[in-house]
């Protein structure tokens, strides 16, 4: 007898949340893979879909899964959690997708995955759970209402205030924002032309926003006219600004190094990564005679007083990007924040002696919390009397004489993002991820 099809969708989609949940792959890298480029335009929507879907609600879906259970405090294993966790996405989440595909294929796929035992169990849940009401916004805490960890959104409630931390939360619950850079001027012309519909970014001239169409398909893509990027990421490396010899501290994946190297046409830059793997990605994306590369630990180099620019964006408990990696919630404690600091500091200590007198270092992260951002700042720069902090409005002054920023970004940025001197985007307030930066310049 011939096994029931499962649809190339859910199989891929089944395949990356389990190994997303049983290791430390992120779901943005395991999307990009060939396992997902060799399906059909269609199917690489719906893997996406129900994917990031899955990832996003999964805290509400695992209550309601457990609610149903014969025996709710059980430890099920990570293949029927999986499918468990993917049908009740459909059935609660997706108004296309028949029941019966739902429930046949994720029973399908926990047989598959050798947990024939457990096929009975997946049925009986997953058809208990077609029969609820879909799921509807307004539960009692903003944790709930938004499945995102309870300790999480009390201290961006504690630090931002509560229609800030619900806008935050509300933004990583949506599809994130496609942004992209242009670096040719023939690229949004020949876009059009393939059907890629966008609109202006937010802040910057160079940024475009993805309305309609896949521009990692496009001939414009291939040709390396645009770069895909996330506008507050590009924003960063635009505040940097300029200098004849520049460090990149911990560059990969290198979108920032790219622009330092398109805005510094002279400049000599070295790239720095603790990882070879990422490193070597980098080089083959961002491929340019003047970036020398260099594996190292920005934890432990040793610099000389050399650089006129370095721009510091370092490793971070990635909390302003959730909404285009939704599995963060489930990775980060408080614990860690305290351990990224830590980390962050020695990072940044270590940048700071390679400055030349006059020199300046922008120091950023994609955290939203205040113990990765002007904590980090703060305790490197204790009682050193040679280094100061300088307000980025001075650096938004000099975007808009070099025409970098829109008039409308611009006044955005001066009105929302800037907060004692520092560049803070927050998601939902902003169409980007949640960026920190602070200037700091040697006497």
């Amino acid at each position: 007898m011939t096994a029931p099809r499962v649809a190339p969708a859910r199989a891929a989609a089944f395949e990356i949340l389990l190994k997303v949940g049983t290791t430390d792959a992120h779901s943005d890298e395991l999307l990009r893979t060939r396992a997902v480029d060799v399906l059909s335009a269609q199917d690489r929507a719906l893997v996406t879909t129900l994917v990031l879907g899955t990832l996003r609600w999964q805290l509400r879906l695992d209550e309601q899964i457990r609610f149903l259970l014969t025996r709710p405090e059980a430890k099920l294993a990570p293949p029927v959690q999986t499918a468990l966790r993917l049908g009740a996405y459909q059935l609660q989440y997706l108004d296309r997708i028949p029941a019966h595909a739902a429930i046949g294929e994720s029973v399908e796929l926990v047989k598959r995955s050798g947990e024939i035992f457990a096929a009975g169990m997946v049925n009986a849940v997953l058809r208990k759970l077609a029969q609820l009401p879909r799921t509807s916004p307004g539960s009692e805490s903003l944790a709930d209402e938004f499945a995102h960890p309870g300790w999480m959104v009390e201290r961006w409630e504690r630090f931002y205030g509560t229609e800030t931390a619900r806008a935050i939360c509300r933004f990583n619950q949506e599809p994130a924002p496609v942004s992209i850079r242009l670096t040719h001027r023939d690229a949004q012309r020949a876009l059009a032309d393939e059907g890629v519909e966008l609109t202006g970014g937010e802040f910057l001239t160079a940024a475009r926003r993805v309305v309609k169409g896949d521009v990692a398909r496009s001939r414009a893509f291939d040709n390396g006219w645009i770069r895909i990027q996330d506008e507050g990421s590009q924003l960063v490396a635009e505040l940097a600004g300029h200098g004849a010899r520049i460090l990149d501290t911990c560059a990969a994946p290198g979108g920032k190094t790219a622009i330092l190297a398109e805005r510094n046409l002279t400049a000599a830059i070295t790239a720095l990564d603790a990882s070879k793997r990422r490193l070597d990605a980098m080089r083959r994306n961002v491929s340019n005679p003047r970036i020398e590369y260099r594996v190292q630990d920005a934890t432990a180099i040793e610099l000389k007083p050399e650089y006129d620019l370095i721009l510091c964006d370092v490793p971070c408990s990635g909390t302003g990007t959730i909404g285009r990696n939704p599995e963060i919630r489930f990775r980060v404690d408080a614990p860690e924040i305290d351990r990224q600091h830590e980390r962050q500091v020695r990072i940044l200590t270590r940048a700071l002696e390679g400055l030349a007198p006059g020199g300046r270092l922008l120091y950023s992260s994609c955290s939203l919390e205040p113990e990765e951002n002007e904590a980090v700042v703060t305790e490197a720069l204790a009682h050193k009397n040679c280094w100061t902090r300088v307000p980025l409005e001075e650096e938004v002054a000099r975007l808009e004489r070099e025409e970098a920023l829109t008039a409308q970004g611009s006044a955005k940025l001066r009105v929302s993002a800037l907060r004692d001197g520092c560049l803070r985007t927050l998601p939902g307030v902003h169409t980007c991820d949640g960026f920190f930066a602070a200037l700091i310049v040697r006497r």
